[in-house]
């Protein structure tokens, strides 16, 4: 069968001219499904992880619209943008793009550049953590399409900077992403300020409910395409996972380095501050690190890209807020120094290398507290990861996942107790170290307990009774308390 071109698929001249400058040939898949019904006005729910070419599927389609509906055009002899002439008009905002982090919307941008370089239309990317006042003076001068994070843009609305009322175009990037970063209160609010009449298109690569709702909610009769990641994952990344104590993880990072085949490293972390201490801990030890997350400022996140992508910089630290978005070529190894506790994200992380068909190489750290990740990456990846087994800081936990069990208190028997659920389980021993109480003496001749030992107290705080025999009498129980009484007198 051959291979359909983006002529073929009904994309303009202007556009085909920039594609063929980037050396684009030949449509991804999402892009020869989803390009013609774009073009043909239908609204889209397309499933599809970064790295699918999803950018372009929904880029050219809308630069397409937009330059053939342009207002004026016969008074627009400005030349590029219509800046420069006499009876240039002011564009009016006619295509939004929502994308959840700063990295993801300052790459959509450029995707719009270069697709629309031939082409007399205005674009602006409006984020969080620079000063608004460059954006509010882009959209006072008019642009036709808007690329923006959530919070930004409904923050410039309610100052009145921002004017949806014109929007023909929606388009709701990495959806499911926006859910778990909270942003999806802040989506709702700028869809219901938009036109009822448009053409909307959502790409999420994952369907969670909410975003099903969301879906539901805002598309229109939509064509569903989609893409499926694993096979990515799958077939073009080498996973290993090692088996390995928290405290030794960054030694084992460390050893992993002196290879010099890992020449351009991404090294995942869940939290910021994980991430922050890593790479001080990596730039102290010799290795040029940089970090990236979302406690750094814009500035210093799109500075420590620009070091990693020119080689200046061999490993970047970061959060999950690069596993989507960031388009890096030639990354040979990701280090997932924590594994992710989302099985998605793992998806995400590991398509960071082997982009554009190149080969990649995938290193998980799995300690005791993330054999449940672990499991969880296995079932959605449906392929299990390799283990390495032969490696200096190897856990001391078996490799088949099973947790070393707590020692027992010397010169004692381990067996087996009753569970709550009534089902045998070996006696983990009861040694103070791990907060149980030393075990009653109950052997003959063993002096008897009143109770008011503390050390004879449950785990729930309540004393353990003594044995029947050595409690008396009722009636000596009520004399004994009588005697502790004040009397009248």
């Amino acid at each position: 069968m051959t291979q359909r071109s983006f002529a073929d698929l009904g994309v303009a001249g202007p556009l085909q001219r920039a594609l063929l400058a980037e050396n684009y040939a030949h449509p991804t898949p999402i892009q020869d499904q989803a390009i013609p019904q774009l073009l043909a006005g239908k609204d889209l729910l397309g499933v599809a992880q970064t790295g699918t070419g999803k950018t372009a599927a929904f880029a050219l389609p809308i630069l397409q619209h937009l330059f053939a509906d342009r207002p004026g055009d016969t008074k627009n002899t400005g030349g590029k943008g219509g800046r420069g002439g006499r009876n240039r008009w002011r564009p009016t905002l006619r295509a939004l793009v929502l994308a959840p982090t700063r990295e993801l919307a300052l790459q959509i941008g450029e995707s719009f550049r270069t697709y629309g370089r031939y082409l007399t239309l205005r674009h602006t990317v409006i984020l969080g953590g620079v000063s608004q006042h460059p954006q509010v003076r882009a959209l006072s001068i008019g642009v036709d399409i808007l690329v923006a994070t959530p919070g930004r843009l409904l923050d410039l609305k309610e100052q009145g900077h921002a004017r949806l009322g014109q929007v023909s175009h929606l388009v709701l990037d990495e959806a499911d992403l926006m859910l778990d970063m909270g942003f999806l209160r802040d989506v709702r609010k700028i869809i219901a300020a938009l036109p009822a009449k448009r053409q909307t298109m959502l790409f999420s690569a994952t369907m969670p409910s909410d975003i099903a709702r969301l879906a539901r909610e805002v598309l229109s009769d939509p064509v569903r395409v989609e893409v499926s990641p694993r096979t990515i994952t799958v077939e073009q990344v080498e996973q290993r996972v090692f088996f390995i104590d928290t405290a030794n993880k960054r030694a084992l990072l460390a050893h992993l380095l002196q290879d010099a085949g890992m020449s351009r490293v991404i090294v995942f972390m869940r939290t910021k501050r994980g991430a922050s201490r890593l790479a001080e801990q990596l730039e102290k030890a010799g290795f040029s690190t940089e970090a990236i997350h979302g406690n750094k400022s814009q500035n210093a996140r799109q500075s420590a890209l620009a070091r990693f992508r020119n080689g200046r910089a061999r490993i970047l630290v970061a959060t999950d807020v690069a596993a989507r978005g960031i388009d890096i070529s030639g990354v040979s190894h990701v280090v997932n120094y924590e594994l992710p506790n989302i099985p998605e994200s793992y998806v995400h992380r590991v398509g960071r290398t082997a982009r554009a068909g190149a080969e990649g190489i995938a290193l998980s750290f799995c300690d005791s507290s993330e054999r449940a990740f672990l499991r969880g990456i296995e079932r959605i990846t449906k392929l299990p990861i390799t283990v390495v087994e032969n490696h200096p800081h190897k856990s001391t936990a078996a490799f088949k996942g099973q947790i070393p069990p707590r020692p027992s208190s010397p010169g004692r028997s381990a067996p087996k107790r009753r569970n709550a659920t009534g089902h045998s389980r070996p006696n983990k021993g009861r040694s103070e170290s791990y907060g149980n109480a030393p075990k009653r003496q109950t052997s003959p001749g063993a002096p008897a307990s009143n109770g008011s030992n503390p050390k004879h107290q449950g785990l729930s705080g309540e004393r353990t009774a003594p044995s029947g025999a050595s409690r008396g009498a009722p009636g000596q129980r009520r004399r004994r308390r009588n005697r502790s009484r004040p009397s009248a007198s």
